[in-house]
């Protein structure tokens, strides 16, 4: 069953061809692993990137983050128009690497899905994504029922830890307690206003 899927999961990324996505080559198994080839990304993740910011008592600048937004929204507007749809399910700046370029990619695709007709999900492989900016509906893995909004959700918390410099109260939290997500401004007031009601908006 596990081979199964690896081979499903291969089999989508392989057709994928987008410049934010690595590009996958091959794929092949040995005695009991699977392999996947793909290219490799140099560069260094978000992640890093806004680290480096806050340990220097800085946000990363606005229009930077924009930049890599228009890519990431590019390549999830690329996966989301596939038929069936695919969706990643583990967008978080850890997952987003910056090469020498200036160009992003969208790696680990551990956790991808593919929608299947009559909104059915099929797990390729197996994963709930990172509790941070994970949407409700993730949680408690097969139960949650993920659709092309629950990329959109994890993108809008990305974008949020990226400009806020923090990340933002989980979905578990947030439902417990509405008023737990702080708005992006008031931690960092230079945050455009439109900016801040498109994260809030993917949220």
């Amino acid at each position: 069953e596990a081979r199964d899927q690896f081979f499903r999961e291969a089999t989508v990324l392989a057709r994928l061809d987008h410049p934010n996505l690595p590009k996958v080559s091959d794929f092949f198994s040995i005695n009991d692993r699977d392999y996947l080839v793909m290219d490799y990304v140099p560069g260094r993740d978000l992640r890093t990137l806004m680290l480096d910011a806050k340990t220097k008592g800085e946000f990363l600048p606005e229009s930077q983050v924009l930049n890599w937004a228009n890519q990431l929204a590019s390549a999830l507007t690329y996966l989301h128009q596939q038929d069936p749809p695919v969706l990643h399910r583990d967008i978080k700046p850890s997952n987003l690497k910056v090469t020498p370029s200036g160009l992003l990619k969208l790696v680990d695709f551990g956790l991808v899905k593919i929608l299947a007709p009559g909104e059915v999900t099929i797990t390729v492989l197996q994963g709930q994504g990172t509790a941070l900016y994970t949407p409700l509906e993730q949680y408690g893995g097969e139960i949650g029922h993920t659709d092309i909004r629950s990329d959109i959700y994890a993108f809008g918390s990305t974008l949020y830890h990226l400009l806020a410099n923090e990340p933002p109260a989980d979905a578990r939290e947030r439902f417990l307690n509405p008023e737990a997500l702080i708005p992006p401004r008031e931690i960092n007031p230079d945050i455009n206003l439109r900016t801040e009601r498109a994260i809030l908006w993917a949220m």
